[in-house]
């Protein structure tokens, strides 16, 4: 019982460190990325659906990102869904391609994106933190109702702060590398 926990422990922290790696691909650090706006949900044929599932993304030098529609007709439904969207880039739609030009970040918006960095690891943390707490009161639950021994429980949850502490480690290196990335000129 003790190894399912810990497994949907794992597979848990897991998933927190992905959907970190997730948010910080989506942070606009004055270069381009094709993951600025893959994920943008576009209403495309009566149903909303991810720019990628309608579009060739392409970034042809570090400052464009050009989205070719494989239908001409969606065009002004991609441009309409970037303005609407928070990534704050004025597209230009040229009747083929829409294209997004990205600036430079100022001084002050690279502060404001350190804060983002750290909102974002902090988030992650917490999450962390919660799920330490559901598998430890699940451990002390399984103790008390006599299906693990005292030493059991104490070495789970040795086992669990050792899980936790590698994943806190990783989402500090990673909150440390973003935070370079950003406020590299």
């Amino acid at each position: 019982m003790i190894d399912d926990e810990m497994r949907q422990l794992q597979t848990d922290l897991d998933k927190n460190v992905g959907h970190l790696k997730d948010e910080y691909s989506r942070l606009q650090i004055g270069r381009a990325s094709a993951a600025l706006v893959e994920s943008l949900q576009v209403d495309a044929y009566g149903v909303k659906q991810p720019i990628k599932a309608l579009a060739t993304i392409v970034v042809p030098d570090a400052k464009t990102i050009q989205i070719q529609p494989w239908d001409k007709s969606q065009l002004g439904s991609i441009e309409k869904a970037i303005q609407q969207s928070d990534i704050n880039i004025s597209p230009v739609n040229d009747g083929i391609n829409v294209r997004l030009n990205i600036p430079p970040l100022t001084e002050e918006r690279r502060r404001d994106l350190t804060k983002v960095v750290h909102r974002l690891a902090e988030d992650s943390r917490i999450a962390v933190r919660n799920l330490r707490q559901k598998v430890h009161d699940k451990v002390k639950t399984m103790e008390k109702s006599g299906d693990i021994t005292e030493d059991d429980a104490r070495s789970a949850d040795k086992r669990i702060q050792e899980k936790v502490d590698k994943v806190n480690q990783q989402i500090e290196e990673m909150a440390k590398n973003k935070e370079n990335d950003v406020m590299t000129v």
